[in-house]
């Protein structure tokens, strides 16, 4: 798995991981966060390798979806991007940081 689909399906799991069963948020943290193999994953419940990855390629599934229609990770980084170019220009025309100050005060909301 790519450091970048894993980075997307974090962000995702933040965004959304409240809509999930507590047996989903548990695989995809232990996956996830905490670096488990499915093995330890599956031996952990008792149950087959197969379905733990089943369990979690589901998930990864649900989590796009809800991606697909709230688009809040998308926005996330639209946000970023917009605050990045705020912050460069700022520092071009605001010696006293002013507005740097302000625009990283609304940084910090999120």
């Amino acid at each position: 798995m790519t450091l970048e689909k894993t980075t997307r399906v974090n962000y995702l799991f933040d965004f959304y991981q409240s809509l999930l069963t507590p047996k989903q948020k548990s695989y995809m943290s232990l996956y996830y966060l905490d670096d488990y193999s499915l093995g330890e994953i599956a031996e952990e419940y008792d149950i087959s390798r197969q379905a733990v990855y089943d369990n979690i390629k589901r998930t990864e599934a649900m989590l796009e979806q809800y991606e697909t229609k709230l688009l809040l990770f998308q926005k996330f980084q639209e946000r970023q991007h917009l605050i990045e170019q705020l912050k460069a220009a700022a520092f071009k025309i605001d010696q006293e940081r002013s507005l740097l100050t302000l625009i990283e005060a609304l940084e910090k909301l999120d």
